[in-house]
């Protein structure tokens, strides 16, 4: 019998949302690696591909958008992204990018975890391409 990992890899600049996430998180039951900006990020997925990526899009060295370019190009398995953001139009970026999902900044935590269960849930071996984002008006 094999064990279905719950490892979510949370890419965000500001260390007390990383702090914050991993701790939530890990109170669920995921394994939770964090990174604190886009270049890190996809270091840790060559390491280990996540099952889900929670982002931030906003950071220094390597932002949301260049991050999410690079993974997807990536010859790695693809995990669905949530984008968390503080910026106004975080379903504009979210979309942009082909995030599976957005919550904005600051976040309710029981909306967080609905999300996060949601992918978690997706059986990967059956699925080629995770649920995106609506491309119509917000």
């Amino acid at each position: 019998m094999t064990t279905i990992e719950k490892y979510v890899l949370v890419v965000d600049d500001e260390e007390d949302i990383r702090d914050f996430l991993t701790m939530s998180l890990s109170d669920e039951g995921y394994e939770v690696i964090t990174a604190p900006h886009g270049a890190a990020a996809l270091q840790q997925a060559r390491q280990r591909p996540p099952q889900l990526i929670l982002l931030d899009m906003r950071m220094p060295v390597m932002d949301g958008w260049e991050f999410s370019r690079a993974y997807r190009e990536a010859p790695l398995p693809h995990a669905p992204i949530i984008v968390l953001t503080a910026a106004t139009d975080a379903a504009k970026f979210a979309r942009q990018i082909q995030a599976n999902g957005f919550l904005p900044k600051p976040f309710n935590l029981k909306e967080l975890l609905k999300l996060v269960r949601q992918y978690m849930s997706i059986d990967r071996t059956q699925v080629t391409q995770y649920p995106t984002m609506p491309t119509g008006r917000t």
